[in-house]
């Protein structure tokens, strides 16, 4: 490895991303990654991935958004482990190589029957591996990630020592439609037997995305990833079904429940994107500041997905949440 391609927490700070990622990260955390199916909820197989840091300081559980698999965060998965931090990532039901439920016409298409099966599979994992790797243990958790993380910390607080949250799904973004008008539309297509398809205006994934309108503001960051999607089937979900677009929606009152927030013990820092078209900035503010311990950190410059921002961007913003789940206690 050449110190020189990183930054001082080991994000890649070369030009030649592609080639960094490709010749020098991925191949050192293959040779470490510690691979398992495990059964979720319903028995539903799911892929795990888990990797030993040298001298451990704690570990951190990943938890992707939507569309998105462990496989998608080895820039940050590299970083951790640089940083002491052991690491476990799972794909998420529907997601990547785990469990697809039957009767979806289109492999692109990410379904799920109920929010809590995501819930449910994270405690099955948490019990399951996390007892086996040294604490404390500590979050990262991404958009939909971030909704399965909020509910999970709400009804299990004990289990982390810091949670941070990456441009949480407190609330998805419908384009301007009222919550409950999405709700009704894609509930009416579930009667008729539509729900595990997508909806009519959302097209299946048709190969390489474009930059200009994706969750990234770095244009390598983005090319690395979309190169990878391209060639592996497996990661190309894109889109919704009517079912998923449905539950998603009912989960910002979940996460927003009386007393709901105010029973998380843990610190938690909610980062939220400057030009976030995907989830809304309101309910993430309104759910921060009611945990006990909440801090908000808002992101200039970024989009969506922070961690894929620019370096000036993604360098100080990534260094703020390390020395924040360095804090962790014992």
């Amino acid at each position: 490895m050449n110190r020189s391609d990183f930054n001082e927490d080991y994000l890649v700070a070369s030009p030649d991303y592609a080639g960094v990622m490709n010749q020098d990260v991925i191949p050192w955390l293959e040779t470490i990654q510690q691979l398992r199916t495990v059964p979720g909820a319903g028995d539903a197989p799911l892929y795990t991935v888990s990797y030993p840091a040298e001298a451990p300081i704690a570990t951190a559980l990943i938890v992707h958004g939507f569309t998105e698999n462990a496989f998608k965060y080895q820039e940050l998965i590299h970083s951790l482990l640089r940083n002491g931090f052991c690491v476990v990532a799972w794909d998420q039901r529907g997601h990547g190589r785990s469990y697809r439920a039957e009767g979806i016409p289109d492999p692109s298409v990410t379904h799920v029957d109920a929010f809590d099966e995501y819930v449910e599979d994270m405690k099955i994992l948490c019990s399951g591996i996390l007892p086996g790797m040294p604490g404390p243990y500590v979050l990262f958790a991404h958009s939909m990630g971030g909704a399965i993380a909020s509910l999970f910390l709400e009804q299990e607080p004990d289990l982390f020592s810091a949670a941070a949250l990456c441009a949480p799904m407190i609330a998805p973004n419908t384009g301007g439609l009222p919550a409950f008008l999405s709700s009704a539309v894609c509930r009416t297509a579930i009667l008729f037997g539509r729900g595990r398809r997508n909806p009519f205006f959302m097209k299946p994934y048709a190969g390489p995305e474009d930059f200009e309108t994706s969750c990234a503001t770095d244009a390598a960051r983005f090319a690395w990833y979309d190169e990878v999607k391209a060639s592996r089937p497996e990661f190309q979900n894109s889109v919704p079904s009517y079912g998923w677009v449905a539950q998603s929606v009912s989960v910002t009152r979940r996460i927003l429940a009386p007393g709901a927030p105010e029973s998380i013990r843990c610190p938690v820092l909610l980062s939220t994107a400057d030009r976030d078209f995907s989830v809304l900035p309101g309910p993430q503010k309104a759910f921060i500041s009611r945990v006990p311990k909440g801090q908000h950190l808002f992101v200039p410059g970024s989009r969506h997905e922070i961690y894929r921002s620019t370096n000036d961007v993604l360098f100080p913003w990534w260094h703020r949440i390390l020395s924040f789940l360095k804090g962790a206690p014992d």
